[in-house]
């Protein structure tokens, strides 16, 4: 295919992906002016895109006045915590599913992809119970251990495919060399299946980063909110909003994601498709 026709199908794939592009960026730009207006154009000139002059100072206000660095914290904090919790968990899982034959596995395999069917909210209120029966109401570990512990399913389904991939000659040859399973494991096996395992790490993070249901009811106390229940928070049983700030938290909130995932989808994809491509 010569240079000129590449240049041709790239502009015509560009042409019908352009509204697709636009429709995911138009939020993003409602987000970006609306939080650059100053608060009384919010609502007085909603009409209007642009502002009569760009108040950039409504995002040192909003970082200041809505709580949002402490509420980031916990985002990060619980993000990562349930990420690499779901992740510890679900590696010897998965070897386990790729590597051994027991009697169960079958149904193993069919309890954890039923699981994935049912979403969290369906058991927010046995969930709210046996926190409250526990004693950890408001408290964010215990979030950190259920975004973990719903994550393990998905994780498992995730990395099992890609071990799967990984012939067991590498694992034998070990062996035969004098090396335990396990440092097989730790040497061989986990080293090769790091795009999988990074994979499902990112994957995990950006679903425990966006979770609003499980942290509105279990959480209390403004100190221990995540991001998205504190942007909620400046909306909901207000009297008078202040869009300007709502608007510059969602852009914080949601931007450094989603710029983290369209920087990483190359590697997302590469490593989604590696274990089909072996």
């Amino acid at each position: 295919m010569t240079n000129r026709a590449l240049n041709r199908r790239s502009l015509l794939n560009w042409l019908l992906l352009a509204p697709l592009v636009i429709l995911n960026l138009f939020p993003f730009a409602v987000m970006f002016f609306t939080a650059l207006k100053p608060g009384s154009e919010v609502v007085s000139n909603a009409g209007a895109w642009l502002p009569s002059h760009f108040a950039w100072q409504n995002f040192v206000d909003m970082w200041t006045t809505t709580r949002f660095g402490p509420a980031l914290l916990n985002s990060v904090y619980v993000a990562v915590a349930s990420s690499a919790g779901a992740i510890v968990v679900s590696i010897p899982a998965a070897y386990a599913m790729s590597r051994f034959k027991f009697r169960l596995k079958r149904p193993y395999a069919d309890f954890l992809l039923v699981t994935q069917m049912l979403s969290p909210i369906v058991l927010v209120l046995g969930l709210f119970r046996l926190v409250v029966w526990l004693g950890l109401i408001d408290s964010i570990n215990m979030l950190v251990m259920i975004y973990a512990t719903f994550q393990i399913a998905f994780a498992v389904w995730m990395m099992h495919g890609y071990f799967n991939s990984i012939p067991v000659d590498l694992e034998e040859s070990a062996w035969l060399e004098g090396a335990s399973r396990l440092r097989s494991l730790v040497g061989i096996f986990l080293p090769l299946s790091l795009p999988a395992i990074a994979v499902t790490a990112i994957f995990t993070f950006i679903n425990a980063w966006n979770e609003f249901a499980l942290a509105l009811t279990l959480l209390r106390k403004p100190d221990n909110y995540t991001l998205p229940i504190q942007v909620f928070s400046l909306v909901a049983g207000r009297y008078e909003v202040d869009w300007h700030y709502v608007m510059a938290a969602t852009l914080l909130a949601t931007l450094p994601i989603a710029l983290l995932f369209a920087w990483l989808q190359r590697y997302l994809i590469g490593g989604m498709a590696t274990g089909a491509v072996k």
